[in-house]
């Protein structure tokens, strides 16, 4: 969610056509604060912390309640016209919406979820409740999608792919070719595909920040939701985190950190078939460790002895060239000179 927020508040001073079209900016200034893209993704994200495991009709109401309170508490933060309307309204309904609205504030839908399929279920009825045109759906549904490939360890072109060939966005263009004529649009059609453009050619997350923010346009939601991609493929540097804490409020700051409690448990175990069997390596060393003799250290390579006739594998951590062409060993240095893997 970090992603998502610090995407919002380094775009929102360069909204409305005002980005320099470069990368090189000033990452933090006077003008970075958060806007109504970060309060409704700080609401969708409190509405699915509280309604794990309910009905569809459960969620849509929590979402519903959670984001006309968040959008009542902060009434400044910059909601379109119509979204304000819904926000004031007696009886709030969904209004046939396709803006990018919906895309921005999807993030936690990204990560709370084990499946493919029940991220997308739950993407699908955070836009619901206000964007139930198709193309608002499709926006929240591809974003989401994205972040749940990144963070379970897919490759740029594998979610590149799984966009393509679910959602038909169309991502031929390079950002150089988007940039030169891009100009604020409010819609999915013209955000989603840019922000998921500005995160394949970014290098690592601030490069992504920059990169969709050089596009222009409705700078402070692509860049939101480029970011929200960016933070599940590469993480965020800690600096930046702070930075990001110290522009919101408490009360953020409370979904925020309850939130990534949450989105811990909710990664789905990772197993490597290829380490099957190596549990009898781990048992002799532990043994070793408890009670370090002669013995116990035999029995620890015997246990590798064995795996080896097994054709069983385990891991050297290495260090690659910068070209990858060459590695070196990671190995510690004890106190009597001696290097050990």
């Amino acid at each position: 969610m970090y992603g998502a927020i610090l995407g919002d508040m380094i775009g929102a001073p360069y909204e409305f056509d005002r980005s320099p079209k470069i990368k090189d900016f000033p990452l933090f200034s006077v003008g970075t604060e958060f806007t109504d893209d970060s309060v409704m993704t700080i609401a969708v994200a409190e509405a699915l912390l509280n309604t794990a495991g309910k009905t569809d009709d459960e969620i849509r109401s929590a979402l519903i309640s959670s984001m006309r309170k968040w959008g009542k508490r902060y009434p400044g933060a910059g909601y379109g016209g119509r979204f304000s309307g819904w926000l004031r309204a007696k009886n709030p309904e969904p209004y046939g919406s396709y803006g990018n609205g919906s895309a921005m504030r999807v993030s936690s839908a990204g990560w709370l979820y084990n499946t493919m399929d029940e991220t997308r279920r739950i993407a699908r009825l955070t836009a619901e409740v206000t964007h139930n045109h198709p193309e608002g759906i499709k926006g929240a549904e591809a974003t989401a999608s994205a972040i749940f490939l990144a963070r379970t360890g897919h490759g740029k072109d594998e979610i590149k792919a799984y966009i393509i060939s679910e959602f038909g966005y169309d991502l031929s263009r390079s950002c150089d070719e988007i940039r030169p004529t891009y100009h604020h649009v409010e819609s999915c059609q013209k955000t989603v595909p840019e922000a998921i453009t500005a995160f394949i050619e970014g290098a690592d997350f601030e490069d992504v920040i920059r990169t969709a923010v050089s596009l222009g346009g409705d700078c402070d939601t692509l860049t939101c939701i480029a970011g929200s991609i960016a933070e599940a493929f590469y993480g965020i540097p800690d600096e930046i985190v702070i930075e990001c804490r110290n522009r919101l409020p408490k009360d953020m700051l409370a979904v925020v950190d309850r939130f990534a409690d949450q989105k811990l448990s909710a990664q789905p175990e990772f197993h490597d078939p290829f380490l099957d069997g190596n549990e009898l390596i781990e048992q002799a060393i532990s043994a070793f460790h408890a009670e370090p003799t002669k013995e116990r250290l035999s029995a620890v390579l015997e246990a590798i002895r064995q795996r080896m006739h097994e054709d069983g594998h385990f891991m050297i951590p290495v260090i690659a060239s910068e070209d990858g062409t060459e590695f070196a060993f990671r190995t510690v240095q004890t106190n009597d000179g001696k290097e050990w893997l």
